[in-house]
């Protein structure tokens, strides 16, 4: 059975379920494999630095400029480029803000401490970047959608190049899916 018929069969609230299931699995594989690859857990937490100019300048106007993108791919593509199956959809349409806020900041962390600070950091930018981007594969079928999720991908593992600081990345990541989220929501 293909993931779209599986998708269609949950329940919105068995989806939402399965999405915080994941980035759970997400942050234990991350925690886990820290531990395993690193030669102390503190070495990790130096990937985490409070530099708000880095904050400011790589996380959040970076983010602002991937949202400008994404909508206006939204604007100039047709729907049937753009459209990942409705599952945005169901997950960020009739939710509230708060709810919006805390599903787009699981995500962002449980992601990017598993994408840049395990995986980038042990096998490097490019492997990190891809893997990221097929772990989307949902939108394998749709170029639009996959041309932008890993052109998004390289973009923030380029951050994490650059500035070598997670919270940069993870700013960056819940910029984007917070707003992107909210346009969802919003949007009639």
């Amino acid at each position: 059975m293909k993931q779209t018929e599986l998708i269609k069969q949950l329940s919105d609230a068995e989806l939402k379920k399965q999405l915080f299931l994941s980035q759970g699995i997400f942050l234990l594989i991350s925690i886990g494999l820290s531990f395993f690859l690193f030669d102390s857990f503190s070495n990790w937490i130096l990937y985490f630095n409070w530099n708000f100019h880095e904050l400011l300048m790589y996380g959040v106007v970076v983010g602002l400029i991937i949202v400008i993108i994404d909508i206006f791919i939204m604007w100039v593509f047709p729907k049937k480029y753009v459209d990942d199956g409705g599952i945005n959809e169901r997950i960020f349409q009739n939710q509230s803000i708060p709810f919006i806020f805390i599903l787009s900041l699981v995500v962002a962390i449980s992601e990017e401490l598993l994408f840049r600070g395990v995986i980038q950091t042990e096998f490097g930018y490019f492997i990190a970047s891809t893997v990221f981007a097929l772990v989307h594969f949902r939108y394998l079928k749709k170029p639009v959608l996959f041309i932008s999720v890993v052109g998004i991908s390289f973009w923030i593992g380029y951050l994490f190049e650059i500035t070598g600081n997670l919270l940069v990345t993870i700013t960056t990541h819940f910029i984007v899916d917070f707003l992107l989220g909210l346009v969802i929501r919003f949007k009639k």
